[in-house]
């Protein structure tokens, strides 16, 4: 289970940051949020990247990509070449991200695997609502800047279905999410890695 990079991403609250946590104690390897990591580079967070434009977001979110899964050897030990990142659920719109992660050139890595949590549109719905609900000062303001339309459900069954598809095609391996805790879709996903 050496040199394997493990991309995991989802539909917004699919639990991919904590699955990538859960994973990397289980394996001891190191993990990273992607959005975090914009957000320590841009001092920003996504949300207010996102807020600037989302082209803004997509170009940082890219430089955070790039120096997360190609780093130099000597940031990554040579006793543990693996390494867990948890992506943004919309990174599958970001055409210059995907490419490395499509087409990588990444000498350091044997595998690159990108992990699909699959959860069903109307539970990511379900999640996105009852996060806005806990962050929003007015109705409606807690929402995500890509879901404030005329009509954000529309807009989100539309988004998680032409993700969805996109996302199990270009999968590794996909792994339902639904009603699991992330400790035991980490136990999934590390047993499809003990069997390659």
């Amino acid at each position: 289970m050496k040199n394997h990079l493990i991309l995991i991403t989802g539909p917004k609250h699919s639990g991919k940051s904590s699955c990538a946590r859960a994973l990397g104690e289980i394996s001891g390897w190191e993990f990273f949020d992607l959005d975090e990591c914009v957000e320590q580079q841009t001092g920003k967070t996504p949300r207010a990247l996102f807020t600037e434009g989302p082209k803004i977001f997509r170009e940082a979110e890219a430089e955070a990509l790039a120096r997360l899964i190609q780093p130099p050897e000597s940031i990554i030990p040579k006793e543990q070449t693996c390494r867990i990142l948890s992506l943004g659920g919309g990174i599958i719109d970001n055409k210059k991200a995907m490419e490395m992660i499509v087409r990588p050139n990444v000498p350091s890595y044997r595998n690159i695997i990108l992990v699909y949590l699959d959860v069903s549109a109307e539970t990511a719905w379900q999640r996105i609502l009852d996060g806005a609900n806990a962050t929003a000062t007015e109705v409606g303001d807690g929402l995500p800047p890509f879901l404030r339309t005329d009509n954000p459900k529309e807009t989100h069954l539309a988004l998680h279905k032409r993700r969805a598809e996109a996302y199990k095609t270009l999968a590794t391996f996909t792994v339902s999410a639904e009603n699991k805790s992330p400790e035991h879709i980490a136990r999934e996903i590390a047993d499809y890695l003990d069997g390659l």
